[in-house]
């Protein structure tokens, strides 16, 4: 990393340089902002023979059968970390989930875990009763081995040390308990940690397995869970929520070193806040808009950003009038009079009430809000709740999706989650700052292309992801691909190389065309390594020149098993990191029922 960060930036500023999700009806970060831009709701309504638990209810008028399913609750790849089939079946779905999740945020944001040397700091959120639903271990006397080895894979609190252990990192581990504002509380934490310098980096999360899974809930009369299965925030309508399981990871740095590092910037957290109600709430867990205001204006004064120039509110909506009303409400009081305008709106609609990860959905969807610059409509809002009053405020619903023009002339949002027991919580995220201008990338040069996996299978998967992800973006410059190849993912013993002069060539080498574009060179025809004349650091060898030649000899001895040094080979250039595809996990069924 550099060591001396650019200085012009907010001190205070931290950036977003890498996300995974998984949601309901979404596997990826891109999938879920394509369901939410089209207005997609992913929300599952089971049939009877779906559901094998609440024998008792199912057949009540007011259980219903719908939930937000996650399809890989139960998959989980060892392989990757290491970890053994016995020991993947003793850990929780939350932390296996995490720790999937915490290693394709650090890919996003195109760091190598092997290669960093850095204080990572770890910080996530899960559900413990989730721990306790998946077969708890036995109570046992002894403390030897196998007693603290079953306990640390399946205990909550251990998930985010599990993950720096398994991906071969150190730095702080802290797993909050924080209810359904978990993912707010998390990265408010590593935001501190950053800040302080406790950290150089930071990974903040959350993971929600609702089990059984899937289920459906019973509806009660004024209460958060919806009659229907449908949330309709802000709706007059609108009678709850339903319940939804998923995991959300983001990579965070200060942005002054994002900058000078090079890396790309998704969105900015200008400013974090939490409270808690405590005795002030009329009755305990009920949510209370003097405190919720609080925390709300608290996260922007830190931020040094003024109500008005917040043009995105993404509430936390449970799609009930009277929790929705007590929001708007503590909203307002935040923002205050004023004469700009705030686009209001809820993803609960589109993926339901994620418990502890529900703030990260959220989250998510700001921060590509601002990368994209569009404003996603909230679903299932066709009768705007006129006892929400919102001609007397700033916020304006969000019916329909729209290019995003602040008022402004700067894109922010805030994003709020509330949990039970009073715990209050709000981030204000900010556009990423426009890049410098760059010199033209030069072409012709020949550049080295690597992917590696763990098999020869994954490794076809890898060259397919990343062939459709260049054919689907044609902005994405050749030296930053490479730049982000070789350095930002993990080395394997199945790997893949090639040497190439522009994206048409790496392309068709993807693709196997011969004739199409360079040969290409993998472990499974790889010749035998014989005498070389490569230069040789500490980290391993460099080719004899920048030539296409040393590069292809290059590109031989590593797909051979040679150790290659990769920094030294891209010294002196100024490419970026760049999002491209994660790494094609294998998850198999692994599931615990008795110790």
């Amino acid at each position: 990393m550099t060591e001396s960060p650019e200085q012009e930036y907010d001190p205070g500023d931290v950036a977003v340089i890498g996300m995974s999700l998984r949601a309901p009806g979404a596997r990826t970060k891109e999938q879920f902002w394509d369901n939410l831009v089209h207005g997609r709701e992913s929300i599952t309504f089971l049939a009877k023979d779906d559901i094998q638990v609440d024998e008792t209810l199912i057949h009540s008028p007011f259980y219903v059968r719908a939930c937000g399913v996650l399809d890989t609750y139960d998959r989980f790849d060892p392989s990757v970390f290491g970890i053994s089939e016995r020991m993947a079946a003793a850990m929780t779905p939350e932390n296996r989930l995490f720790l999937e999740s915490a290693w394709e945020t650090l890919e996003d944001g195109g760091y190598d875990p092997d290669r960093l040397k850095a204080e990572v700091g770890m910080y996530g959120a899960n559900n413990p009763q989730t721990a306790a639903l998946y077969s708890s271990p036995p109570d046992r006397v002894s403390v030897g081995p196998e007693a603290i080895e079953a306990s640390l894979a399946w205990s909550p609190d251990t998930m985010t040390s599990n993950a720096l252990y398994y991906m071969g990192l150190t730095g702080e581990a802290v797993t909050v308990a924080a209810v359904c504002a978990g993912f707010h509380y998390a990265v408010h934490l590593a935001c501190q940690s950053l800040l302080l310098g406790q950290t150089d980096l930071a990974v903040a999360g959350g993971a929600m397995v609702r089990l059984p899974h899937p289920r459906g809930h019973l509806w009660e009369e004024n209460r958060i869970l919806s009659k229907d299965g449908h949330c309709r925030p802000f709706d007059a309508n609108g009678t709850g929520t339903a319940l939804s399981s998923g995991v959300v990871t983001v990579l965070l740095k200060p942005l002054g070193r994002a900058v000078a590092d090079r890396d790309h910037i998704y969105a900015v957290v200008k400013g974090s806040a939490v409270n808690n109600n405590g005795v002030s709430a009329m009755a305990y867990g009920l949510a209370q808009p003097e405190r919720l205001s609080a925390c709300i204006a608290s996260a922007m004064e830190v931020g040094g950003v003024t109500p008005d120039t917040v043009s995105m509110y993404e509430a936390n909506g449970l799609g009930m009038p009277v929790t929705d009303g007590l929001e708007v409400h503590a909203a307002s009081m935040a923002f205050g009079k004023q004469t700009a305008t705030t686009s209001i709106g809820g993803v609960k609609g589109n993926v339901g009430h994620g418990g502890v990860v529900s703030g990260g959905f959220g989250a998510v969807k700001a921060a590509l809000a601002l990368y994209h610059r569009t404003l996603p409509a909230t679903i299932n809002l066709t009768e705007v709740d006129p006892d929400l009053d919102l001609p007397g405020t700033p916020f304006v619903p969000q019916l329909e999706a729209a290019r995003w023009e602040p008022q402004a002339g700067v894109r922010r949002a805030g994003i709020t989650s509330i949990g039970g027991g009073g715990y209050n919580a709000h981030l204000v995220l900010e556009e990423a700052p426009a890049t410098a201008a760059r010199a033209p990338e030069e072409t012709g040069r020949p550049r080295l292309a690597t992917l590696s996996a763990l098999d020869d299978e994954a490794l076809a998967r890898q060259r397919e992801r990343l062939r459709q992800w260049l054919e689907a973006d044609p902005g994405l410059r050749l030296d930053d691909v490479c730049f982000s190849l070789n350095l930002g993912r993990k080395v394997m013993a199945r790997r893949w190389a090639a040497v190439v002069r522009s994206r048409a060539e790496l392309i068709a080498a993807l693709s196997g065309d011969a004739a199409g574009g360079p040969a290409a060179v993998s472990t499974a025809d790889a010749p035998p390594p014989g005498p070389d004349d490569f230069t040789r650091t500490e980290r391993g060898i460099v080719p004899s020149g920048p030539h296409a030649r040393a590069l292809s000899e290059l590109a031989a001895a590593w797909v051979g098993g040679r150790q290659v040094d990769f920094e030294a080979l891209h010294r002196g250039e100024a490419s970026h990191r760049v999002p491209l595809p994660a790494y094609p996990f294998r998850p198999r069924r692994f599931w615990r029922t008795d110790w």
